[in-house]
């Protein structure tokens, strides 16, 4: 009896089986996607609290908080004539994180702390409170001992620091708006890592522009995508009752 030949597969059964294999391959690839996502997101949740840490830890060794870094580089950036001494920042609000001066880890060629999206529009900014004159300490949180010189009692007495509002809808460059929009007005610091779309500029009005717009007002919610007002910045502050804690603790207070 003469053998039967093996069987070929015929092209329709090939092409099926390859479209099998893309529809598993597309499910798997969009639980892959998101664990990525997820993972980038705590991994910028952990940088901003290490770097929480830093700047207190910074202000218990140096009794002042750092002032923000410029363009020019990832180090403290003071403006023509300022030094720690009197806390003359060069941009209070519209800086970035001084990577280098905190002794932070990894950092890009320039000096700056990035965040997992790893673009150069993923610098970690930074502001900081520096600016008032608290009681009659120019300057008070960023000059040497400065919050020392302006007393404990001044510091609460501040009416406000920077502010964070859940959105900037009504902000405006002193403020949140209507109460109920105010998450805080007694921050010292901020710190906001532009997150998945650091790469795109932020859209003109949009709370992502509020952000880097350069003032004391910060936008901190829920991240959202509709249309112009894309939003999924990472935003941390420490209120200023917890900076003259840690001074306390580290005898630079009272």
């Amino acid at each position: 009896m003469k053998a039967r030949a093996p069987r070929a597969f015929t092209l329709v059964e090939v092409a099926l089986v390859l479209l099998i294999l893309c529809v598993l391959a597309t499910g798997l690839s969009v639980p892959i996607a998101a664990q990525v996502a997820q993972r980038r997101q705590d991994d910028a949740v952990r940088l901003l609290d290490a770097s929480r840490e830093a700047i207190l830890g910074f202000a218990a060794l140096h009794g002042r908080l750092p002032c923000p870094a410029t363009a020019a580089g990832g180090t403290e950036a003071f403006a023509p004539g300022g030094a720690a001494a009197n806390g003359r920042c060069a941009d209070f609000h519209g800086g970035y994180l001084p990577g280098a001066a905190l002794g932070l880890a990894p950092l890009d060629a320039q000096g700056y702390v990035i965040d997992p999206w790893g673009s150069p529009g993923n610098r970690v900014r930074y502001a900081v409170a520096g600016h008032l004159a608290v009681g009659s300490v120019a300057n008070a949180l960023t000059r040497v001992n400065g919050m020392q010189s302006a007393s404990l009692s001044a510091l609460g007495a501040e009416p406000h620091y920077l502010f964070v509002c859940s959105t900037g809808a009504q902000a405006n460059g002193s403020g949140c708006g209507p109460a109920a929009l105010q998450l805080t007005r007694r921050a010292a610091f901020v710190l906001v890592a532009p997150g998945p779309n650091g790469a795109l500029p932020p859209a003109p009005g949009s709370d992502e522009a509020r952000n880097a717009d350069g003032d004391a007002v910060f936008v901190h919610r829920d991240p959202a995508r509709n249309g112009t007002d894309e939003f999924d910045d990472i935003v941390r502050w420490v209120p200023i009752h917890l900076v003259a804690s840690r001074l306390l603790a580290a005898g630079r207070l009272p």
